[in-house]
């Protein structure tokens, strides 16, 4: 093996590495994710957005650089970043499912210290199940997907269906283009959403 495909090899694992990261440390993926939203930002924007201490925002910056999740684009102080595309596709360690890591994905690991819902679903269905129900989520928003279909295909409540659909919804929207195909199988399907028949 020449030294340029171990480089190759060393740079995706630690790139792989760093993504790992960014779902392990919710703290990281919202500093990510703001990026991925927002688009370019100084340190002491991410600071004053985000609440964090500086000693930990510089040391956020530093790790994702290096990490090459997030880069550099103004040399001249203060210094801007923005987050670059991350788009993974990983099988489940029993192999049995696939499923693609994106910003929306690490959007919603770093909103699970402020979302009890979303925190939740990762506790009882990993970071896999979240990623399905994020797909599950851009159908529903499309008009293509209930959540009572959701919860047949997942063999979960038709509670826990909609409540995470609800909390993934405002994620969507602010990584997806939706736009609906019409009449929701929401509305079709009898679905309220005050969960009384959930």
């Amino acid at each position: 093996m020449s030294r340029t495909s171990n480089q190759a090899n060393g740079d995706l694992l630690r790139e792989f590495l760093s993504i790992a990261d960014l779902l392990e440390e919710p703290r990281l993926a919202q500093l990510y994710a703001y990026l991925a939203r927002d688009g370019e930002a100084t340190t002491q924007e991410l600071i004053e957005a985000l609440d964090l201490p500086q000693g930990t925002a510089y040391s956020y910056v530093d790790r994702l650089v290096d990490a090459g999740v997030i880069q550099v684009v103004s040399e001249t102080p203060p210094r801007r970043y923005a987050a670059r595309e991350i788009e993974l596709t990983v099988t489940t360690a029993d192999g049995e499912r696939e499923y693609t890591i994106t910003p929306a994905l690490i959007d919603a690991v770093g909103r699970r210290e402020t979302d009890a819902d979303i925190d939740t679903y990762i506790d009882r269905h990993g970071i896999a199940g979240l990623a399905t129900a994020l797909t599950y989520t851009v159908e529903r928003e499309r008009g293509e997907m209930s959540h009572r279909l959701m919860a047949r295909d997942l063999d979960i409540s038709p509670l826990a269906a909609e409540i995470i659909l609800q909390a993934l919804r405002p994620i969507v929207h602010e990584h997806f283009d939706i736009e609906t195909t019409g009449g929701s199988l929401a509305d079709i399907d009898g679905v309220d959403t005050d969960f009384d028949d959930a």
